[in-house]
């Protein structure tokens, strides 16, 4: 009797500190809110809207997660058969940035390997390695059992925007907004419907601060918001976006991500490798975060490290597997290319831009770059090639119209001399040509 009485004290305890968390939680009092709700977990383990509310919201970060898991007193308040059901619920639950992989479930709750929250956390782990394919494909399937399963809905528009399925998106978002008005996630879904469509961010802005202002604590919201600023170069704008964001979400990577990138376009390296490293403490794995880490590195001409950091964020890629939406590493290759080039390792730089080329064929720096790397090998033929191709796709590049330039009063002075006979070849005479009419055209002006 008196251990009933214990324990029905516990579960007491454990839901007023489950209310005292929402309750700072509303106040905008996130570390209070944190405490609350671990200490509601530790009087009663089987509180999972606790638990549930820790790992949504992003309070903890991966490692702080599976450190307060372990320190659980699972075994002091269930059974051995309970302990390992409620340890891999909760398991299933933590951040999702390692590699996904076969699902394994307890023996005796085999009926949980297609329950849809775990489908969703598997989705939710192909999502943050970037295998958006997949996720689409078990996130359609949970929609199509359960069109509104809120702890899918996010993950599945965030999906839709990666993969581009913009009428799917515009399909969803007006359904959700005549069941939903007041459910944050249907404005979310319209946010990123005007953000995906392009030349629409009043538009995205507008109904993204509609979604803050349901919930103000929606970290999603926040990182759109920030990114309708920022596709229109409003670095300080985004960044308060993005920093809001990251007070909401502690535990997650992306908002000092993006504060990063933000920082890295004005010029400011040395803030942007601060917050690179708080993105790379938090989620050491993720390969966009080493590649900006990278990028760092080569603007402060540290060579060696950018090329070891950039060959690292590759093996991670190339470990998630093959059905990786490829064009999202062409910048990734290119960069390769170019520390390759900076440490005159020019057959590896040639590869590594062929391989980008690969991915977006029709990139017109990239065909810049092959033509300089041409161009510090000698190749000026070559070079000249890839510079006129270029200009082709992209006719004010500057970089490309100056360094063809350069290659064609190159190969000029290349050619062969004989004594008493100015020789040209005649595969150069066109050039030649083009190149004395622009100097006659400069002169008469």
């Amino acid at each position: 009797m008196l251990f009933l009485s214990g324990c029905q004290s516990s579960f007491n305890f454990s839901s007023i500190c489950l209310l005292r968390g929402k309750i700072y939680d509303a106040m905008d009092n996130r570390p209070l809110a944190t405490s609350s709700y671990k200490e509601a977990l530790k009087l009663d383990v089987y509180c999972f809207e606790a638990f549930d509310l820790l790992t949504s919201h992003h309070m903890l970060t991966a490692q702080e997660e599976k450190d307060f898991l372990d320190s659980l007193p699972l075994s002091q308040q269930c059974t051995v058969e309970e302990e390992e059901l409620l340890h891999f619920l909760f398991e299933n639950k933590l951040k999702k940035y390692n590699k996904p992989s076969d699902l394994v479930v307890p023996e005796m709750v085999n009926g949980l390997q297609d329950n849809l929250d775990v489908v969703v956390s598997l989705a939710e782990r192909h999502y943050y390695n970037c295998d958006f394919k997949m996720c689409y494909k078990l996130t359609s399937m949970v929609m199509v059992k359960d069109p509104f399963h809120a702890n899918c809905l996010p993950v599945h528009i965030g999906t839709l925007v990666e993969l581009g399925k913009s009428n799917e998106l515009f399909y969803l978002s007006h359904k959700l907004v005549d069941l939903y008005p007041n459910n944050p996630v249907s404005w979310f879904a319209v946010g990123c419907y005007y953000l995906m469509v392009g030349h629409k961010n009043e538009h995205a802005r507008r109904y993204l601060s509609k979604a803050t202002t349901l919930e103000r604590t929606y970290g999603p919201a926040w990182i759109a918001y920030g990114h309708s600023f920022a596709v229109e170069s409003e670095h300080d704008q985004a960044m308060a976006a993005y920093f809001t964001a990251a007070q909401l979400m502690k535990g997650c990577h992306l908002p000092m991500l993006y504060i990063g990138l933000e920082y890295g376009l004005t010029n400011n390296s040395k803030l942007a490798e601060r917050f690179f490293s708080q993105a790379l403490s938090i989620a050491p794995e993720d390969p966009f975060v080493i590649h900006e880490v990278a990028v760092v590195a080569f603007q402060n001409g540290d060579w060696k490290t950018a090329e070891r950091l950039f060959l690292d964020a590759m093996e991670k890629i190339k470990a998630i597997g093959n059905e990786v939406t490829v064009d999202k590493w062409e910048p990734l290759l290119n960069n390769l290319g170019h520390v390759c080039r900076k440490l005159k390792k020019y057959d590896q730089a040639l590869e590594y831009h062929r391989q980008a080329l690969v991915l977006i064929p029709q990139h017109a720096s990239t065909y810049a770059a092959i033509g300089y790397v041409h161009s510090l090998m000698g190749d000026f033929e070559s070079a000249i090639d890839y510079f006129h191709t270029a200009l082709g796709l992209k006719r004010d590049d500057t970089f490309s119209v100056t360094m063809l330039g350069h290659c064609i009063e190159m190969y000029i002075g290349d050619t062969d001399a004989y004594i008493g006979l100015f020789y040209i070849n005649l595969t150069l005479l066109p050039l030649l040509i083009c190149y004395c009419a622009v100097i006659l055209l400069v002169w008469s002006t």
